[in-house]
């Protein structure tokens, strides 16, 4: 059954071993910001220095694995159909608002939606690592100056990944406006379970 995750919020929810996820953009040029927690003991996450590091390669896509904090394989990605990903920059918060962009109000974040809906699970604030931003186009310059590109995903586009072992999944329709091309729009998820 496809969940749907609407604009500016989060879900959280438990995935086995063997299990695929399916991260669905229904509308096009929407970011989906995921992190991974080990079910059996939440110290371990998703590293993004670990799995830039073993995969060698910063355009994370098809046919990589993401690594946790203790060197070990969470999740592989089966398939792609956009193929730009960022592991780069953390999870927009209320501070990216009022730092990068100068807007003391309100404002939802993909860090307090993921939060919010991992506490159900125990897991705290600073529990939260580096989120895989999912369909996030993050261009780097020669000089190493990073800008933040509309996505380059359409309808339909999706991202198909393998649990490699039990697993506690965070995932949030992106808050931040240049992220998603000024326009906010639900993500979509899907969960296979491993036929036993």
């Amino acid at each position: 059954m496809i969940e749907t995750i609407a604009k500016q919020t989060g879900a959280a929810f438990k995935l086995n071993k063997g299990d695929k996820l399916k991260v669905i953009d229904p509308l096009g040029e929407q970011v989906s910001d995921m992190v991974l927690f080990n079910a059996e003991d939440k110290r371990e996450k998703l590293s993004s220095g670990k799995t830039l590091d073993f995969e060698e390669t910063i355009l994370i896509t098809k046919g990589h694995h993401l690594w946790s904090n203790r060197s070990h394989k969470m999740m592989e990605i089966l398939e792609d159909t956009n193929g730009r990903n960022d592991f780069l920059l953390a999870p927009c918060s209320p501070e990216t608002f009022q730092i990068m962009y100068q807007n003391p109000e309100y404002h939802p974040s993909c860090f307090e939606n993921l939060y919010t809906n991992l506490a159900a699970f125990g897991l705290e604030p600073d529990d939260v690592p580096t989120a895989f931003n999912i369909f996030m186009n993050v261009q780097f310059a020669a000089d190493g100056k990073l800008t933040v590109a509309p996505p380059t995903s359409k309808a339909g586009d999706y991202v198909l990944l393998e649990a490699k072992m039990d697993l506690i999944v965070g995932l949030t329709a992106c808050s931040a406006e240049q992220s998603n091309n000024y326009s906010f729009k639900p993500i979509q998820y899907e969960i296979i379970r491993a036929q036993n």
